[in-house]
């Protein structure tokens, strides 16, 4: 007991280092080289947009600002995590661990596949997205991204590793809730209740799933691997022996991409929403998008089209065609009169994508229109392939899932910058308040000091879960899978739990998603009579 105590004492004076000038100078190098990119490009785009309206600008800086804000207070939560087990086990300094850490969410933000940003956007109420820059449109964004970095403020104070994942995910549904109560009149919608169900499965197993796998993960090398080395704890502050050590830091390292890859990807879809609302002839399509795929897209739009025709009941009738198909999305209800109005919807369509040529022709008086159009027809055909109605033959379904795959390109993209710019304030919030999730991971939930083993279980873990989350498109909180993971290895160590903070993160775990929800709803009722 003596001993561990010595080594916990190594740790924390470590911990109370001051970073050499040298870093703080290299790190602020590529912290200004990094802003400098995501301003210059930022500008760049913007350069083709006419406005007269200075308001414009002014929101889109203060809806980045505060984007980006809650980015930089999930680096005081989630990012810490990666650097935990390395640092208790003496494999890195505290220093170079965050440094590395942080090098390699940058990594994973960057390479990401922007599945989970659009995941969550799905969940919003379809009209807040349709009507993005509108005073309602930005009411839910703000609501969303100042409930979400209050309670991550709250929480990373008191020392406590609260999801941001669930923050969010309970955010929206705040929103979602309180936009459907302010209705003036009924119909409109409010939660997704069938893909929060999902996301909310994801987020409550996925601490059932650390907890199990780190420990049977640990029983399993002690049954495998002799070394008894493996399984001690840390004496003084001598690093491990060179192939454990290469194992923690590996282990780190893949947390920390999969971390990128996945958390990050949250706030570059409210990003993206800003971007679209604030300034949609820059961003609502995707410029990117090249001729011949334009061409391309013409014509599978026509067989899209002749596909959807077939499905089509004589004595069906539409109104409006979006209408038709945003009620559709909104309600759920699939009826004959969904459709025609979709397959006219593809029509319309393809034949103004004909008329255009390439996506940054199109007018900038009839982008968001043609963005909206884009983006029901995605979101009504994703809906009927999960609901299988109506039963699409195998061949008409490769027909669809094809011509999705064009809408999405041309909808469902993160310029590079953005990327930059969230991969920085993850880095930068992690080296701003790392220590306080440090210190609660890999001190205060097991009564022993952290073994080698228990910290590479449970980082291999956390890896298998985030990696396959981020394969499926969604989001699962590193914060939960990581201290469950270190609290399985101690139950399976027979190490003891310190059951005070395990009750704490217990409790933030239960209350983050209604405090989340009360806090968002207020906040967007709020800025909705603000902005009325």
């Amino acid at each position: 007991m003596a001993t561990t105590a010595a080594t916990t004492a190594s740790i924390h004076a470590k911990l109370e280092k001051s970073p050499s000038k040298a870093g703080m100078l290299v790190f602020g190098v590529i912290l200004a080289a990094g802003i400098s990119y995501a301003v210059i490009n930022l500008l760049s785009d913007l350069s083709g947009v006419r406005t007269s309206s200075a308001w414009a600008y002014l929101l889109l800086g203060v809806a980045l600002l505060t984007a980006l804000g809650f980015e930089f207070v999930n680096g005081f939560h989630d990012t810490a995590n990666a650097v935990a087990t390395v640092i208790y086990t003496h494999s890195l300094e505290p220093h170079v661990a965050v440094v590395w850490s942080g090098f390699f969410n940058f990594l994973g933000v960057v390479l990401s596949s922007g599945a989970v940003a659009f995941g969550i956007i799905s969940l919003l109420p379809v009209e807040l997205i349709l009507q993005v820059g509108s005073g309602a449109g930005f009411a839910m964004v703000f609501a969303l991204l100042v409930a979400a970095i209050i309670w991550n403020l709250g929480t990373w104070y008191f020392g406590l590793p609260s999801s941001s994942s669930h923050t969010l995910i309970g955010s929206i549904i705040g929103v979602g809730i309180a936009n459907q109560l302010m209705a003036v009149k009924t119909g409109t919608s409010g939660v997704d209740w069938a893909q929060a169900a999902n996301i909310g499965k994801t987020l409550l197993i996925s601490p059932v799933v650390g907890f199990v796998c780190a420990a049977l993960l640990l029983l399993l090398a002690k049954a495998l691997i002799p070394d008894k080395r493996l399984y001690q704890a840390p004496e003084g502050d001598a690093p491990p022996p060179l192939w454990i050590r290469s194992l923690l830091v590996l282990t780190c390292t893949g947390v920390s991409f999969a971390h990128g890859s996945n958390d990050g990807q949250k706030g570059m879809g409210l990003i993206m929403l800003i971007l679209i609302g604030t300034v949609p002839t820059a961003y609502a399509l995707n410029h990117a998008v090249t001729a011949r795929q334009s061409q391309e897209f013409v014509m599978v739009s026509t067989q899209a089209a002749d596909t959807l025709s077939h499905y089509v009941s004589p004595s069906a009738v539409i109104g409006d065609a979006r209408d038709d198909v945003t009620a559709y999305i909104r309600t759920r209800e699939f009826n004959p009169n969904t459709m025609l109005a979709l397959r006219t919807l593809v029509s319309n369509v393809g034949n103004e994508m004909a008329l255009y040529k390439e996506l940054k022709h199109v007018p900038a008086d009839r982008t968001p229109n043609f963005r909206n159009d884009l983006y029901v027809v995605s979101e009504a055909l994703r809906l009927m392939q999960k609901s299988g109605q109506p039963a699409f033959a195998p061949a008409d379904a490769t027909v669809l899932a094809n011509y999705k795959k064009y809408i999405d390109n041309a909808t469902k993209f993160i310029p590079m910058w953005v990327k930059v710019a969230v991969a920085l304030a993850l880095g930068l919030g992690t080296m701003v308040g790392w220590k306080r999730i440090v210190v609660t991971v890999g001190s205060k939930i097991g009564k022993d000091h952290l073994t080698y083993a228990q910290g590479a279980a449970a980082e291999i873990t956390a890896i298998a879960t985030i990696g396959a989350a981020d394969w499926f498109g969604m989001p699962v909180s590193t914060t939960h899978v990581l201290s469950s993971g270190v609290a399985g290895t101690m139950a399976a160590n027979h190490s003891g739990l310190q059951w005070g903070t395990v009750r704490n993160l217990m409790m933030a775990w239960v209350l983050t998603l209604p405090a989340s929800m009360l806090l968002a709803g207020f906040l967007f009722w709020l800025f909705r009579r603000i902005s009325a």
